[in-house]
């Protein structure tokens, strides 16, 4: 199953920082939030993921060029300005009409069973889980 991951805001609320780099590559610890996100997915069996790029999209690009899980990232710039629908819309083109799929920001760092998560949503045969 596909990891659609939002990295395109403009991250105005932490704009002091978000001046240099865009809000998922800032730092909790030792890595950027968005590693952190994937990482959280990996452990549940999620390998698959599309970054949907937009506001400073080349500094996410140069980080991930060289990443030895490049193959398992698809990075698509979906526009600086565009909002979250308008994101999704651009990446229609990557999946199946009946394909389920996460969707997560490029901040959403959880403790969530991701897993259990997707069961919950098949059980309930609807459209989206939020």
């Amino acid at each position: 199953m596909k990891t659609i991951i939002l990295c395109g805001g403009l991250g105005t609320r932490l704009s002091e920082v978000t001046k240099v780099k865009p809000k998922p590559m800032i730092k909790i610890g030792s890595k950027p939030i968005l590693n952190h996100i994937i990482d959280i997915y990996k452990y549940y069996g999620f390998n698959k993921f599309i970054l949907a790029l937009g506001y400073k999209s080349e500094f996410i690009k140069n980080y991930y060029s060289n990443s030895k899980s490049r193959s398992e990232i698809k990075l698509i710039y979906t526009g600086k300005n565009t909002l979250t629908g308008g994101r999704l819309l651009r990446l229609k083109k990557y999946f199946t009409n009946s394909e389920t799929f996460m969707l997560t920001y490029g901040d959403g760092v959880t403790s969530q069973n991701i897993k259990k998560l997707v069961q919950f949503h098949k059980s309930h045969k609807k459209i989206a889980t939020m």
